[in-house]
């Protein structure tokens, strides 16, 4: 793991990406709370940030913290980097550290195929048999759940069976919400958030193409630099 306080490439990064309005804190469910200006004003700024960044620099990211690592992941399902599914898969299941698991969950399941269903089987089918570990168990299940929604699967009727994994792990929890369903609406806000970021990203690339097409540049927007993504006015 990458440390800011002896990285400075990494430290750059974090002043660049993940601090600015502490958005690593607001990103998740705290963005749910979020309306009217502050919403609309959040919203550019994410996708101002997932347009800035390079593959490069979100690699670096993910060799962080929780904080770089949750931020990263936005970023990256902000921009529909799929290539990163198999990097996200690894850092869910390895869960070396806390927070960022959501995030993990909330992309996998906006990216919405297939292979985004596998992933999230793979770290239920080893944590669900951890009764010991409250990790991001509730957050996979419902993820696998709106994938299952998008993709007309049954991925997660196995868990969900009488003598399923799932009820398996929650009888053995102290506390905590059970109810898989109203974990699933939780991922499902998220994801419809998520949504709107990559509408609005796809809004921003479209107009870097045709700029005259659309009004997402402000007539005073900066030049394209080369190898990195235009921002224009958003």
């Amino acid at each position: 793991m990458r440390h800011t306080s002896t990285d400075p490439e990494l430290s750059g990064l974090v002043r660049r990406f993940v601090t600015p309005g502490r958005r690593y804190l607001r990103l998740g469910g705290s963005s749910l709370r979020l309306s009217g200006p502050e919403r609309d004003l959040f919203m550019r700024e994410l996708v101002r940030a997932a347009s800035e960044i390079t593959p490069a620099e979100l690699g670096i990211l993910f060799e962080g913290g929780w904080r770089e690592c949750k931020t990263a992941s936005w970023l990256v399902v902000v921009a529909g980097r799929t290539e990163f599914r198999s990097r996200i898969g690894e850092l869910l299941l390895a869960s070396g550290g806390p927070y960022a698991g959501a995030a993990y969950c909330v992309t996998l399941a906006t990216f919405g195929d297939s292979a985004d269903a596998d992933l999230l089987c793979r770290y239920l089918d080893h944590y669900l048999l951890r009764p010991d570990l409250v990790y991001d168990q509730g957050l996979a299940l419902g993820a696998l759940l709106h994938l299952d929604a998008t993709l007309g699967t049954e991925h997660a009727s196995r868990y969900l069976a009488v003598d399923g994994l799932w009820h398996q792990w929650t009888d053995a929890q102290p506390q905590g919400d059970r109810d898989p369903q109203r974990i699933r609406q939780f991922v499902d806000q998220l994801c419809s958030f998520a949504g709107e970021c990559a509408e609005l990203f796809a809004a921003l690339e479209t107009s870097i193409d045709r700029p005259s097409s659309l009004s997402v540049l402000s007539p005073t927007s900066p030049p394209v630099v080369p190898g990195r993504r235009h921002v224009g006015g958003l």
